[in-house]
């Protein structure tokens, strides 16, 4: 892992974590819609925090894409379940949320089993003997 991936990794949770953010705030200022009334719906995404969030999240997209692109997914997931703490303290900040015992242990839990899964190669080494097929299935 170089320096480059790991701040790809960080970009990834970043994103995410205030994207997800923005679009909570957004939608408190929109208020309670339903999905079958498609045109609120819409008249949501203008709203400027919900706007950003969309974008934040295409950035989310984009450095996500970009980290399974050299790395498995069984990497990449818990590597960025640090971004549930951030999350949580940016919900508490930003937000005004409260975040229960439980909620923390449970958030604890899951983002201590990045500790176990980085210790691993980031990318599954192919077996002696069967080599990876290009793009395009050919040989």
């Amino acid at each position: 892992m170089t320096l480059r991936r790991y701040l790809v990794l960080l970009a990834t949770i970043i994103f995410a974590s205030f994207g997800d953010i923005s679009l909570s705030y957004g939608m408190r200022r929109v208020g309670a819609i339903s999905a079958a009334r498609w045109t609120e719906l819409i008249a949501a995404v203008f709203n400027p925090w919900v706007a950003l969030g969309i974008l934040l999240l295409l950035g989310f997209l984009a450095s996500y894409l970009s980290s399974l692109s050299w790395s498995d997914l069984t990497y990449v997931l818990p590597a960025t379940s640090f971004g549930y703490v951030l999350l949580a303290l940016l919900s508490m900040w930003l937000l005004g949320e409260r975040v229960s015992i439980s909620r923390w242990a449970g958030i604890l839990l899951v983002s201590s089993g990045v500790a176990i899964v980085t210790r691993g190669p980031s990318a599954t080494r192919p077996q002696r003997g069967l080599e990876a097929k290009p793009a395009g299935g050919k040989p």
